[in-house]
C-alpha cells in the first residue's frame, strides 16, 4: 500500500484541526456573536470533513476494494475491511451528512448544532487519524 498519499491527506486534517482549536472562542455565547469565527469555524469543519472522506477513497483505492456507487460505501467497505470500527462508521456518516448541510443548505445550520459539534464530535477526528495509522502499521508488517 503507498501510505504516502494518505498521510498527507491526514497531516491536512490534522493542521485543520489546529486551526479549529486556535479559533474556539470561550463560550457559545461568544461563538454566536460572532460570524467570522462561526463561517471560519463552518469552513474549518468542512475541509476537515472532505480530508475524512478524501481519506477513505485513497485507502479504497489503494487496497483495490472495487468502486463504490456512492461516498458512504467508501465508510462500508472500510468498516468490512476492518480498517475502521462500526462505530466511528457510525459517527463519519453523521459527520458526512453535516457537511453536506454546511454545502449546500446555509439556511439550515443551527448555531447550537455547530458548537455542539465542535465540543463533543471533533474528537472523532482524532479518532479516524489513530484507527486509519493502526491499519497502516499493520499492513507495513
Amino acid at each position: 500500500m503507498k501510505s504516502k498519499r494518505i498521510l498527507t491527506k491526514i497531516d491536512e486534517m490534522e493542521q485543520y484541526i489546529r486551526e479549529l482549536r486556535e479559533i474556539i472562542p470561550e463560550s457559545f455565547e461568544v461563538y454566536k456573536s460572532n460570524i467570522e469565527k462561526r463561517r471560519a469555524i463552518e469552513r474549518l469543519l468542512q475541509i476537515t470533513i472532505e480530508a475524512i472522506m478524501d481519506t477513505c477513497a485513497l485507502l479504497v483505492k489503494e487496497m483495490k476494494l472495487g468502486l463504490p456507487s456512492a461516498e458512504e460505501d467508501f465508510l462500508e467497505k472500510l468498516k468490512d475491511e476492518e480498517v475502521l470500527s462500526q462505530s466511528l462508521v457510525k459517527k463519519l456518516k453523521s459527520m458526512r451528512g453535516f457537511r453536506n448541510i454546511l454545502v449546500h443548505g446555509y439556511s439550515k445550520i443551527r448555531e447550537e448544532k455547530v458548537w455542539n459539534i465542535l465540543m463533543e464530535n471533533v474528537k472523532d477526528f482524532e479518532d479516524f487519524k489513530k484507527e486509519v495509522i493502526l491499519y497502516i502499521k499493520k499492513e507495513k508488517k
